[in-house]
């Protein structure tokens, strides 16, 4: 354990540092302070020496250098068991540094207000601070070093139970601390200057990854009890839990896959999610027509999964919802009446989405052996230029607005996809599965359990038929209409199994694999 004689105190977050330094004048330790943070404290009639008066230099440029110096960083560098440290400090007049609390210039909060200049950016990147704190760090075995003022009082509880010392287990702990606050601050700057350079560059591919992300919870496991899981990054930005049990890993991936369909729409929409693919999802006039007939694409999968919807849910909308047990009910608000219903059942979570989750900055990153792949998000949307018809029938204008509807579905059915729809509603979905065909037929069997007719349908199919078979179990089941990217080397056999069959395709040329 080190015995705590001498503390430099310098902070940006101010949370506590007066009753912290109160607590450390009161167990007789000298405390050393800059610019604000020694204000502070003589405001509140705790004495601090002025690092300009250990320094015997004066700050400069306008306070881009005050702590820069061998009397301060010698101080927190020099190991007391080595006799030549302890010579030389006493030949240059310095005397040890045990505790250094710090955290740093507000630059992420600076960034992030709207209008920020880069000079502006600029003048928020600490240059001292982490300096000061990377020393302490690398000397924890006699220093103690704090970036968290939520540390405080745990460290006052030591040194008042250890007779004014701090334990080495606690002095290990603080320095990791340190060394990932002077990390993540340095990877914030990194990124958001690589993302001014790559502001005006195609790919916007960063040449060196940063994943920079504070735990914003821990969860209870991963998908599965045995694994550990913990939440991070800004997730609470985008979603907010009104009601219901904590939010589990699995309720986490699949609300973000529940909310990013849903965002396909303009029209009140209402999307029904399970283990990320939908069950059904349909368009109408109100929100209770959306959601009872996405509801009956497939109601026996229906049950225990995630209901998103795009509008405010208003009681109609929420009464039906609550007639079949739901995990998540997700919405841009829930009116009081509607709240009032739906927490009846305590458990469930209520989730407000905040705007469109689609248009949220990143990228997709998935881990791999020894790395990570990293792309663009999947957000290209169908443009009218984007369809081509290939066959010798166009679509109706019935069947293109269901080809659209289709597709914007497809998009979000892990691979192999395939999706019948009517006009607004889906009627069958195949997914994730290893042929295209069997996921043709699935899509067809789930319909017909559900008691829905296949006849006039449309078909869409996240990437192309590779052969006509599964264009003919489409057809069979009772599709008019098809809508694929194309590209494959067998596109001629399979425009010519839909003009056999008097069969509408329009090809997109745009693919959307989901893996």
């Amino acid at each position: 354990m080190i015995r705590i004689r001498r503390a430099l105190l310098s902070v940006s977050d101010k949370r506590g540092i007066v009753e912290f330094a109160r607590e450390l004048s009161g167990l007789g330790i000298e405390i050393i302070s800059t610019g604000h943070t020694r204000t502070t404290l003589q405001s509140a009639g705790i004495a601090a020496i002025a690092v300009s008066d250990v320094t015997g230099f004066p700050e400069i440029l306008g306070g881009r250098v005050k702590t820069l110096h061998p009397k301060i960083h010698g101080a927190i560098l020099a190991v007391p068991d080595d006799a030549t440290h302890v010579e030389e400090m006493e030949r240059h007049g310095i005397t040890s540094i045990d505790l250094v609390a710090v955290n740093l210039y507000p630059f992420e909060a600076t960034i992030r207000r709207a209008g920020i200049t880069l000079p502006e950016a600029v003048e928020q990147i600490d240059i001292g601070g982490p300096t000061l704190l990377r020393a302490a760090a690398k000397n924890f075995r006699y220093t103690a070093v704090v970036v968290s003022p939520d540390r405080y009082a745990a460290i006052i509880d030591e040194m008042r139970t250890h007779d004014g010392c701090v334990p080495d287990d606690l002095l290990f702990s603080l320095a990791r601390e340190a060394f990932l606050h002077v990390a993540r601050y340095d990877a914030v700057i990194a990124e958001y200057f690589d993302r001014l350079h790559l502001a005006d560059r195609e790919p916007l591919l960063p040449e060196f990854l940063s994943i920079c992300a504070a735990k914003e919870q821990d969860l209870r496991y991963g998908e599965n009890p045995h694994q550990k899981a913990a939440l991070y990054g800004n997730f609470g930005k985008f979603f907010e839990k009104l009601h219901g049990k904590e939010l589990s890993f699995n309720n986490i991936v699949d609300i973000q896959a529940a909310a990013a369909l849903i965002s396909e729409f303009d029209k009140p929409a209402a999307a029904i999610i399970k283990h990320t693919n939908p069950c059904g999802a349909a368009t109408g006039d109100t929100l209770s027509i959306a959601y009872r007939a996405a509801l009956a694409t497939d109601p026996v999968s229906a049950f225990g999964g995630i209901v998103a919807v795009n509008r405010p849910l208003d009681p109609e909308s929420a009464a039906a919802i609550n007639e079949i047990f739901t995990e998540v009910v997700i919405a841009p608000e829930f009116p009081p009446e509607t709240l009032e219903l739906l927490r009846k059942k305590k458990d469930r979570r209520l989730i407000r989405m905040a705007g469109d989750v689609n248009g949220a900055p990143g990228l997709d990153v998935k881990q791999v052996a020894g790395g990570f792949l990293v792309q663009e998000p999947d957000r290209r949307r169908l443009a009218p230029d984007d369809m081509r018809v290939v066959t010798k029938r166009a679509p109706g204008v019935d069947e293109l607005d269901a080809l659209l509807f289709a597709w914007r579905v497809a998009k979000h059915v892990k691979s192999n996809a395939v999706v019948y729809a009517s006009k607004e509603r889906t009627l069958g979905i195949g997914a994730g599965q290893m042929s295209r065909v069997d996921s043709s037929r699935i899509a067809a069997m789930k319909a017909r359990q559900a008691g829905l007719d296949l006849r006039g349908s449309v078909v869409a199919s996240d990437a192309f038929f590779p052969f006509a078979d599964g264009l003919l179990e489409c057809i069979s089941a009772g599709s008019t209409a098809v809508i694929e990217p194309g590209g494959s080397v067998r596109d001629e056999e399979v425009i010519r199994a839909a003009d056999e069959h008097g069969a509408a395709m329009v090809f997109t040329g745009i693919r959307h694999f989901r893996h």
